[in-house]
């Protein structure tokens, strides 16, 4: 099981001690633009590092997590239960949320 705690203060710590950003709200959001955006390259690609890519993402989702005060985990655990719970109908061809529990 992961600490996703652990990890938010891991990177946290990992951005002060090499002072990196953590006050510039808007340029960590931009910032992990840019990754998913590489990860996505990588991908269309082909390239051997979308995984890498990907861990960018979720390492500055911790970080700024960890900036904001927010408990990542207990949110996705919140939105994994959320979605479960929606219901969707295709209607041409495309998904219509019927249900939002």
């Amino acid at each position: 099981m992961i600490d996703f705690k652990a990890l938010q203060k891991q990177v946290y710590d990992n951005k002060v001690q090499k002072e990196f950003n953590t006050t510039d709200i808007y340029k960590e959001f931009c910032l992990i633009h840019e990754e998913v955006s590489e990860a996505c390259r990588a991908h269309y690609k082909k390239l051997p590092d979308v995984g890498e890519e990907l861990a960018d993402v979720v390492i500055y989702l911790l970080g700024l997590s960890e900036i904001l005060g927010i408990d990542l985990e207990n949110e996705i655990l919140k939105k994994i239960d959320k979605n479960a719970k929606r219901e969707y109908e295709k209607k041409d061809g495309v998904l219509i949320r019927t249900k939002d529990k």
